[in-house]
């Protein structure tokens, strides 16, 4: 279907596992095994709610007031959280991106941002998603075609379902240090916290239960391959599981309260971020992109 409000609809498949990208955004909408979501699915008839499945470019979360400077310019975009004066989650959510190249199991989604008011850079984004033994992958790369460097940062919202009923009677782990502290307002960092004997340690698995969480995780433990993890585990005693590779030093969690009411808390948001809210501002984990290079991260979900 092209003419729902996702835009064309390209479905990959391996074995029992199954997957639809989308034109709008270059999300992905849903992931699933044996019939079972892994990822939280948005319906093929809605507009895509929660930036679910998105990639989230040039930046990832908010920027204060949509100012920075780089390279000693100071350059405004647009507020597309106005009610907390902050631009949110880059420039490419409501754009229509091409199928670069497709077969049965995977397809690569593209685009190219040209220069606007704000952020006056080139930048070509291709997002690969691939489906597996390993589940699903996705490989998001970035290039500068262009003539001088550019403020570049990475994320993508996906959302680990439950399989059925709300996040609540999920038992949630995710092995880490820190996480980052924003204030009440606005939501822009003000500091870290060891994740020790606080409500956000989830280090051990525990039921989620009524917590809320929109926090980024940082610190991340990894494994021996050097993939952090997120598991959640559903009363159907299946695990929606997602990882991400060293390039991703962050994973927001958001238990979707602000969501519509019939939409939320139906799905985990565990959203990798190569570097913190309000990175353009600060510099922090910020990327530069110089012209010609590229530079790649890696995130992937399974059932397990």
């Amino acid at each position: 279907m092209d003419n729902c409000p996702s835009g064309r609809q390209v479905e990959i498949t391996y074995e029992d596992q199954r997957a639809t990208v989308v034109e709008v955004g270059g999300g992905i909408r849903c992931y699933e095994v044996g019939g079972r979501s892994v990822l939280d699915p948005y319906p093929i008839d809605a507009m895509c709610d929660g930036a679910h499945g998105a990639p989230l470019i040039p930046w990832p979360n908010r920027l204060a007031d949509g100012k920075y400077r780089f390279d000693g310019v100071q350059y405004q975009v647009a507020l597309t959280e106005p009610e907390k004066h902050n631009a949110i989650h880059g420039l490419l959510r409501w754009r229509a991106w091409q199928v670069m190249r497709s077969s049965t199991t995977a397809v690569t989604m593209g685009i190219r941002l040209h220069p606007m008011q704000g952020y006056p850079f080139l930048l070509d984004v291709e997002v690969n998603y691939a489906l597996g033994g390993d589940g699903l992958t996705v490989t998001t790369t970035a290039t500068n075609p262009g003539v001088r460097p550019c403020p570049y940062g990475a994320g993508q919202h996906p959302y680990l379902s439950p399989g059925t009923g709300l996040i609540d009677q999920c038992t949630l782990q995710l092995e880490a240090g820190a996480r980052i502290v924003t204030d009440d307002e606005r939501q822009l960092p003000i500091g870290t916290e060891a994740l020790d004997r606080t409500s956000y340690d989830f280090c051990k698995p525990r039921l989620l239960g009524a917590t809320k969480l929109d926090t980024g995780i940082t610190d991340l433990v990894r494994d021996a391959s050097g993939r952090a993890w997120v598991h959640l585990l559903g009363t159907d005693g299946k695990q929606a599981a997602l990882w991400v590779d060293r390039s991703y030093p962050i994973i927001q969690l958001y238990t979707g309260d602000t969501l519509a009411p019939e939409r939320r808390r139906k799905g985990l948001a565990a959203e990798p971020m190569t570097c913190p809210p309000n990175a353009f501002a600060s510099g922090d984990g910020l990327t530069r992109l110089e012209p010609g290079q590229s530079v790649s991260t890696v995130w992937g979900a399974r059932l397990t």
